[in-house]
């Protein structure tokens, strides 16, 4: 199964993508979708749903990942990301791309083991999952891999396949 772990943002995407197979995982490709600060919003969001349909029409992933958001502080900046995470939703939907979606306690119990674990442990448990030299960055790419890889462990599960008929 090819997976698609996104880290939604308005300013950088992190994306991610795993092939998990046989309880193995391989990494396919990493990256952010970045925008310039200086540019207006609706051109953000333009250049976020543009660059995202790329790269699912390149890859063809079976599944999306996408974090589900969690905000306590900064009221706007939690609906401008809401806003880019429409759009990503939105084009993965157009490719007919499944769409799974998780909390941060749920990535890090999956990829950790401890729903609180801090962010260097879930980076460092994720590059070791994958076999990677280094921490992807930027911290965005990391979460979005982390993102797939909570995906892989729980899309085999009895009660994520029972939520798909519910």
């Amino acid at each position: 199964m090819l997976i698609l772990g996104i880290d939604p943002g308005y300013a950088i995407v992190g994306y991610g993508l795993v092939e998990y197979q046989s309880n193995r995982f391989r990494t396919v490709d990493y990256g952010a979708i970045t925008t310039p600060a200086g540019m207006e919003f609706p051109q953000r969001l333009e250049m976020i749903y543009r660059e995202m349909q790329m790269l699912l029409s390149q890859y063809h992933p079976q599944a999306m990942a996408v974090e589900k958001l969690y905000f306590q502080n900064n009221q706007k900046t939690a609906i401008d990301v809401a806003q880019a995470r429409g759009v990503i939703l939105l084009a993965a939907r157009l490719e007919g791309v499944e769409l799974f979606e998780y909390t941060p306690l749920q990535v890090k119990s999956s990829v950790v083991g401890y729903g609180q674990a801090v962010k260097k442990q879930v980076q460092e448990m994720t590059r070791m999952l994958l076999h990677l030299d280094a921490v992807p960055k930027p911290d965005d790419t990391a979460d979005a891999l982390a993102i797939a890889i909570c995906h892989a462990h729980s899309s085999g599960s009895l009660m994520n396949r029972l939520k798909q008929y519910c």
